[in-house]
């Protein structure tokens, strides 16, 4: 009898201390809006098993792919008021919040990738990132989404002139949009989520977005021309919600979360790189036809772009992204 209430104890006890722990369990939901198998969520995948293994389970990342919970403004709308703890968006978007992200959106002003990742992960980068905290917002760290390339269904693309009339399909951003114009096309700002049924149905001509989100989203099937411009270099940033950071994780956490987060952009980053090298191939084999644009005919084009936005973005900041690729 003595050693059947022991049992039971022992059984109290542990049913208590299991009760305990997912009671404590911290769930970070985390929103995107694109495909299950881009570099956005493979990244996400990566980082919440480095927290699972790190914590024992005790915070787990969910994550939203394919604009489940709203466009990329939704998103940053939803971690600012805190109704969404966390979400990784492309910088271009983070135009309508802050002016700090607007140096990464002038065409071909990212030239060398290794150099600007020192940047990014540096002073200068924390500086844009810490831009958001007004908002309610952390911004975690810089990461991987790739030299943005241009695609159509209408015609080649090899020199600035091809662009004239042609309806491109941009994010809401004032300097792509900018851009776009001066290169003489027409820019139709709209939400990722809707983009694929706006080509099938030629609601728009085109597109620009980096390869792998190209592929990921398959926009061969409504796609011919696809040209390799690495006009703009926009990439992902990770933001949380400032009072869940703060109040809802402990300082233990938060060092855990950082040194996840860390481990978990690089790993991003080298992903991406290796499957670009095989990108090009995959596309053709699809049925697109590649062209590689003259760049230096574009980047003589925009030059207007630059004295348009110089004193928005802020020339210092410019001259400071400029020099650390040197």
């Amino acid at each position: 009898m003595k050693k059947l209430l022991c049992l039971v104890a022992v059984c109290l006890v542990l049913f208590a201390a299991g009760t305990a722990l997912a009671a404590d369990k911290i769930v970070v939901r985390v929103a995107h809006t694109i495909a299950p198998d881009s570099h956005y969520n493979k990244g996400l995948e990566h980082l919440g098993k480095l927290l699972g293994e790190a914590t024992n389970g005790q915070i787990e990342l969910q994550i939203f792919h394919s604009s489940q919970l709203g466009s990329e403004r939704d998103a940053i709308e939803g971690v600012s008021m805190g109704t969404l703890e966390m979400t990784l968006v492309s910088s271009a978007p983070l135009a309508n919040f802050t002016n700090a992200f607007l140096v990464f959106d002038l065409p071909f002003i990212i030239q060398d990738r290794q150099k600007a990742y020192a940047w990014m992960d540096g002073p200068e980068g924390r500086k844009i990132l810490d831009s958001v905290l007004s908002k309610g917002m952390v911004g975690l760290g810089i990461w991987e989404n790739g030299f943005r390339m241009l695609t159509n269904s209408k015609r080649p693309v090899a020199v600035p002139d091809d662009l004239k009339g042609l309806k491109i399909r941009l994010m809401e951003n004032p300097i792509h949009v900018g851009t776009f114009k001066t290169l003489g096309a027409y820019p139709v700002p709209m939400p990722f989520g809707e983009l694929f049924t706006a080509l099938q149905q030629s609601t728009v001509d085109g597109q620009e977005n980096p390869l792998i989100i190209i592929s990921t989203s398959k926009f061969a099937e409504v796609q011919k021309y696809l040209s390799l411009t690495g006009h703009f270099y926009a990439p992902a940033i990770l933001l949380i919600n400032k009072d869940f950071w703060e109040k809802t994780l402990t300082e233990e956490q938060r060092k855990i979360f950082t040194e996840a987060e860390l481990k978990a952009r690089h790993w991003e980053r080298e992903f991406c790189i290796e499957i670009e090298k095989q990108l090009v191939g995959d596309l053709k084999a699809q049925g697109m036809e590649i062209t590689e644009p003259d760049k230096a005919k574009f980047f003589e084009a925009v030059q207007p772009v630059y004295k348009e936005f110089e004193e928005k973005v802020g020339k210092e900041a410019i001259q400071k992204l400029v020099d650390a690729q040197k």
